[in-house]
């Protein structure tokens, strides 16, 4: 079974600086049927202007991912990590116990997108940590690249949930076809461009709750960037 969540249903925030839509419910935006996908949580895709950003704020037991889409993102969090993240980068923070942390757009001028994920930890009240990785295309081009992994296997990042989280970038007409474990559920995000899901047309923001099947078959139509999550 696949159940759409289409671009144009999803909530919004706006402001000077920020403008953000949100798959499931999310701050002022709140809807009692999408409050998210089994561990899924949050899925926001953020454009922030130049110079602007997330002040200091914190989280506790949320494991949240950033990918950066275009631009560059500057992190600092309370446990001393700091980094600058460009195109193709990924970032993994456990907020575990409690952490507080900033994004904010690395260029004065130049906006920045990135796609926000947050996902319900299996264990709670543990060390909070924080890790990051670049995923160029080369990785992730015509395959899925696993990015996100409970071990960190393969060069993926740590993260603390049964749940396995793929990048893909596709040509058109190329496949990309994924085997779902019996089971297992999963969500599609099209990050940009446009594919077919076992035949559904998807576009750009569009997401795909996945149940009850074993294979997906993904088809790219247009130039297309999807993130998948394999999920308990």
């Amino acid at each position: 079974m696949i159940t759409v969540r289409p671009a144009g249903a999803r909530g919004a925030t706006r402001t000077s600086w920020l403008e953000s839509r949100h798959s499931f419910s999310f701050g002022d935006f709140h809807d009692p049927a999408q409050m998210g996908f089994g561990p899924l949580r949050v899925i926001n895709d953020d454009v922030v202007q130049g110079g602007a950003g997330f002040a200091p704020h914190s989280h506790a037991n949320m494991e949240i991912l950033s990918f950066v889409v275009a631009g560059a993102l500057a992190h600092r969090d309370s446990v001393g990590s700091g980094a600058t993240l460009n195109t193709g980068d990924v970032q993994w923070m456990s907020a575990g116990h409690g952490i507080r942390h900033s994004e904010f757009n690395a260029s004065a001028d130049a906006p920045v997108r990135f796609v926000q994920v947050w996902i319900q930890p299996d264990v709670l009240n543990a060390p909070p940590a924080y890790a990051d990785r670049s995923f160029p295309p080369a990785l992730r081009t015509g395959r899925w690249c696993l990015v996100a992994a409970p071990t960190g296997k393969d060069g993926a990042l740590p993260i603390r949930q049964d749940v396995r989280v793929f990048a893909a970038d596709a040509a058109p007409g190329t496949s990309i076809d994924y085997e779902l474990a019996a089971g297992r559920r999963a969500w599609l995000q099209v990050v940009d461009g446009e594919l077919e899901l076992n035949d559904v047309t998807l576009v750009a923001g569009d997401g795909a709750a996945v149940s009850e099947e074993t294979r997906l078959r993904v088809r790219a139509t247009r130039d297309a960037s999807a993130l998948l999550f394999d999920l308990p």
